[in-house]
């Protein structure tokens, strides 16, 4: 009988035992702090747009879960938001860390991606699966310094230097890196003057009725974001849909401003910008398309946007810029006048560069951008 009493309390003391370790495997996973964000489909059967944050200027990571919020709210789509963190702080974002953006394995079931990332520098692993999205020649749109998306040191051990934003080694089909072969342009200068001069974009001429100018009005697009240079022709079948008119602040300049002094009203064509160049007798496109094919891999559709930052999303027409090129290259039908209404309250930052005390004091955890 006292066997008989001892196995049954071994036996109670291992289901209890192995109850609390259940339960702080559970507790563990429920205080885990989200890495990205999803924001379910319509249907089981959406569309998976993944969006890829990691930029230290333009704040994509309030801009992207913004567009995935209307693409999910009002159109349907899964969409999956990935962000810049350093390892050691998991769940925050340090848009200062370029060596690590967690989740970038869900670009393996992807529909499409959206990319708005600047000169990072991810591990190989991570890397891979920019590689293979593109070997399958599945569609991408680039926004702003996705033309500059990734940089790698020479002392930088990886397998992935070719993707560096002007890069000219030996693997010749890469010269200057993911932004010229893929998108259509690396960085390579600011047209307007960076914080004085603004962008309005004019639908360019033959594209008026492309689909991705559905539903905009030629100078209905605005942004308190520069023009970026780009060198013309644009390489292969590139096809400009929008120009890039460089504007002139009418206000004074405010370093405290959201828009640093300029306005959706300000209307003076700029003759020149700091350097004296003379920026409106050839416009620069601001919004193109793209077919591309990395070596080895299948043609896809690219769509490329240098206007895109988070205060340039409070323009309804840089909305919809966006939204449609998403249709697009999605290869979906392009909506008449797509709906572009801003989901919840969103309240940009103001862009420009932030020292790395910046990102420790903000403490922006990534579940607060739901």
């Amino acid at each position: 009988m006292k066997n008989l009493i001892y196995v049954f309390v071994c036996l109670a003391f291992i289901t209890c035992k192995e109850q609390k370790k259940e339960e702080v495997i559970e507790q563990a996973v429920v205080d885990a702090p989200e890495e990205w964000l999803v924001f379910e489909g319509a249907t089981p059967n959406a569309k998976h747009i993944v969006l890829v944050s990691g930029d230290e200027e333009y704040r994509s990571e309030e801009a992207l879960p913004q567009l995935a919020k209307i693409l999910s709210t009002h159109h349907g789509f899964k969409c999956t938001v990935l962000f810049a963190q350093n390892p050691e702080k998991p769940g925050i974002v340090d848009a200062n860390y370029v060596k690590n953006i967690p989740g970038l394995e869900v670009l393996d079931s992807a529909d499409m991606m959206v990319l708005l990332t600047r000169f990072r520098a991810l591990p190989d692993a991570q890397m891979q699966h920019f590689e293979d999205y593109l070997k399958a020649g599945k569609p991408i749109v680039g926004i702003r310094t996705a033309t500059h998306a990734f940089n790698f040191a020479a002392d930088d051990e990886t397998n992935f230097g070719h993707y560096s934003n002007a890069y000219s080694g030996a693997m010749e089909e890469w010269t200057d890196g993911f932004g010229r072969l893929v998108l259509g342009e690396k960085w390579h200068t600011h047209h307007g003057h960076h914080k004085h001069q603004s962008t309005r974009g004019i639908i360019a001429d033959g594209a008026e009725k492309h689909p991705i100018a559905s539903g905009i009005e030629s100078g209905s697009i605005w942004g308190p974001t520069d023009v970026y240079g780009v060198r013309l022709p644009l390489p292969g079948d590139s096809q400009p849909i929008i120009l890039g008119q460089v504007i002139d602040r009418e206000g004074d300049f405010d370093e405290n401003d959201l828009f640093f002094g300029l306005k959706p009203t300000d209307s003076k064509l700029a003759t020149e910008n700091n350097e004296g160049l003379k920026v409106n007798t050839i416009l620069m496109p601001i919004a193109w398309t793209k077919s591309y094919q990395i070596p080895g891999g299948k043609e896809g559709k690219a769509f490329a946007s240098t206007i895109g930052a988070a205060t340039d999303m409070l323009n309804e027409g840089v909305r919809r810029l966006l939204v449609n090129g998403v249709f697009w290259a999605l290869g979906s039908p392009v909506p008449e006048s797509a709906k572009v209404d801003l989901v919840g309250d969103y309240q940009p930052s103001a862009y420009g560069f932030k020292d790395d005390s910046y990102w420790v004091d903000k403490h922006l955890t990534i579940e607060s951008l739901k």
